[in-house]
């Protein structure tokens, strides 16, 4: 019986491979596994899944030798934003490769980074799509900002230069305006940074009676250290939070899911510092230009009321002179009519013409104020009764020196 060594029959291999199969193909799969070693080699595990549901139907080991990777990697991450790395679904040239002591391997030569890009464009629409539908996409930019947030929730990373720009600037603002914040460390990039930013967020929930806003900031970064701000899980917390939440991801040319549901998206953590900052220095002026309406309103009616209190007392003055000369009159019509009367009756006449008008002259006003009496004023009318007063009602007196305002103590 004829035999082979384990080497020879896998050289038979090879050689049948080599010669059955054409030099390379273009493939599609997703890449399972993925790492570089010290030589610049890079090996994946390559898997295809079911398309109904994650079961992985076919499986195999592909290799990029160092030159080629030297080459592959940057251009695929130009293209896709992404680096090449675990997780994403990929067109690969490869050719089959058969070696006696490793077994069959894919040796890949290409890559058509335009398929990866057109995939995660199609994901990135899928999860936008997906919040519609769930009716969250809208939630948190339709919450309503304080007027001036103050107490600022941070989730960064505590060594990212953006947020040591991002806390300079809010706390050394040119108007002095204070703020407080408190960091909530999270990893802001890479394969763990979803689940630490949505751990973060989570942290904030339980004291968010604490903090007016959350703040999400980052420091600058290649486009692919923004992927996690893509993923369904965090957009969908930072959508459905309970506070607003604005960030600052430190992008200049692309919008991330993230940036899309949150409350109030921004460039730079500056940006954010800027913000907050404006919105206190706009309430600053809403109050300066109330405080000036409310004084003119008061000198206004400190106005009017003096006018008031001027054409009372000529009106009062104008009555009694009116009354004094009547009094005149029909004491001249008296004496011409009893000039063969008694001198008593005429003298005591005069006497209480005299008299009245001492009265008249005390009834002055300015005279009757100088004496301690005073006037009372209420809703611009002169108060003539206790009874038209109620409890609580503010009140004005005026006396002959100021005026004083006062509040209605019982009915």
């Amino acid at each position: 019986m004829e035999s082979y060594s384990l080497f020879e029959l896998n050289q038979c291999i090879r050689q049948q491979l080599k010669d059955a199969m054409p030099e390379f193909y273009w493939v599609v799969a997703e890449i399972n596994e993925m790492h570089v070693n010290s030589a610049g080699h890079c090996f994946m595990e390559l898997v295809e899944k079911s398309p109904h549901s994650e079961q992985i139907i076919a499986k195999a080991r592909a290799n990029i030798w160092a030159y080629q990777f030297r080459m592959l990697s940057p251009y695929f991450e130009s293209i896709t934003g992404r680096r090449l790395s675990a997780g994403l679904k990929v067109m690969l040239q490869m050719s089959v490769e058969f070696h006696e002591l490793y077994g069959m391997s894919l040796q890949v030569t290409d890559i058509n980074p335009a398929f990866t890009a057109g995939d995660l464009a199609m994901q990135r629409q899928a999860v936008i799509q997906q919040l519609i539908d769930e009716g969250v996409f809208d939630m948190n930019r339709e919450l309503e900002l304080p007027l001036v947030p103050q107490r600022i929730a941070v989730i960064s990373s505590e060594t990212a230069a953006g947020y040591g720009d991002f806390i300079d600037q809010l706390h050394h603002n040119s108007y002095r305006y204070a703020f407080t914040h408190t960091l909530f460390q999270a990893t802001m990039q890479g394969n763990d940074a979803e689940d630490s930013i949505i751990g973060a967020l989570e942290q904030v929930f339980e004291r968010e009676d604490e903090f007016d806003v959350v703040v999400i900031i980052r420091g600058g970064g290649s486009q692919s250290d923004l992927n996690c701000f893509n993923g369904y899980r965090l957009a969908s917390c930072i959508a459905q939070f309970s506070l607003p939440v604005i960030t600052g991801i430190g992008h200049d040319r692309d919008e991330t899911i993230a940036d899309m549901v949150a409350c109030v998206p921004l460039k730079t953590p500056t940006a954010v510092a800027e913000y907050l900052i404006n919105a206190a220095a706009a309430l600053y002026e809403i109050l300066q230009e109330l405080a000036l309406q409310i004084q003119n309103i008061i000198h206004t009616y400190a106005r009017v009321q003096d006018k008031e209190l001027h054409t009372y007392r000529i009106r009062l003055i104008h009555a009694a002179q009116t009354l004094l000369l009547q009094k005149k009159m029909e004491h001249k019509r008296l004496s011409d009519a009893l000039q063969t009367g008694s001198f008593k009756f005429l003298k005591e006449q005069r006497k209480q013409i005299l008299w009245m008008e001492d009265k008249l002259h005390l009834l002055d006003p300015v005279n009757l104020l100088l004496r301690g009496y005073s006037i009372t004023i209420a809703n611009g009318k002169t108060v003539r009764s206790a009874k038209a007063l109620k409890k609580g009602q503010r009140i004005e007196t005026v006396l002959h020196d100021g005026r004083v305002r006062s509040v209605v103590e019982c009915d």
